[in-house]
């Protein structure tokens, strides 16, 4: 079995140490480096199954090194590391294409377990599919879950695992609400306060990428007070 690798940009050697030897113990393959520039065409080289990305770089930033791996078509999974008081931070990295984040000082546990629900979401990405068709429609949407595609009025959306694993979890209960701590727990595999931003900024990628009008959505509704649905068209 081929081993999940995994890069580590953090400009603070100690951290990176730390994680090397932690993840190294999940039997995950861990790459380290210091520098923002260094971390971006490292990973732009397609080796990794997923980043692990400081906010705080020296050259180029964490928070650039997530737009550029996004503009340039990539959808390995992306993990921010931010300080404790940097909520904007933590909202723009999340509307830039990260998948997730965790803010600092964390514990290695809670870490091994974001690693890991991110990873799963690799792994089954790479699995191969069964034979079954198990397509589901909605409108002009349409979902093949066994090949992880959507298509949108025939045109295919490039969703990251992330994104397409929210929107197959909304599209298999049609017209039902789901609060935003059911989909943590339900999507993102964990369940934590305060991680909202979390669900709000991949809810507004989604209508993005689906919408004719983001603020004005046909298919991924804001049930106010409770969380969201996707529309029964």
């Amino acid at each position: 079995m081929i081993k999940n690798r995994i890069l580590v940009v953090e400009d603070d050697q100690d951290i990176n140490n730390l994680l090397k030897i932690n993840l190294g113990d999940l039997n995950y393959d861990v790459d380290t480096c210091t520098h923002g520039e260094h971390g971006l065409q490292k990973a732009l080289s397609g080796q990794y199954h997923l980043l692990v990305l400081d906010v705080m770089l020296p050259e180029i930033d964490g928070l650039e090194i997530c737009r550029r791996i996004r503009q340039a078509g990539q959808l390995t999974p992306i993990l921010m590391l931010t300080a404790k008081d940097s909520e904007a931070d933590r909202v723009v990295g999340l509307e830039m294409g990260a998948d997730d984040y965790l803010v600092k000082p964390f514990s290695i546990r809670e870490l091994q377990a974001r690693v890991k629900a991110l990873l799963r979401r690799v792994d089954m990405m790479s699995a191969a599919p069964p034979p079954q068709n198990d397509v589901i429609s909605v409108g002009e949407l349409s979902l093949d879950i066994n090949k992880r595609q959507v298509i949108l009025q025939g045109r295919q959306l490039d969703l990251t695992s992330t994104e397409f694993d929210l929107l197959s979890h909304l599209a298999k209960n049609p017209g039902r609400v789901f609060s935003r701590a059911q989909l943590l727990d339900q999507v993102w595999g964990y369940k934590h306060s305060g991680y909202e931003h979390t669900v709000n900024s991949h809810i507004n990628r989604l209508r993005n990428k689906l919408e004719k009008n983001p603020a004005n959505p046909d298919y991924v509704l804001t049930v106010w007070g409770v969380g969201y649905k996707l529309a029964e068209v």
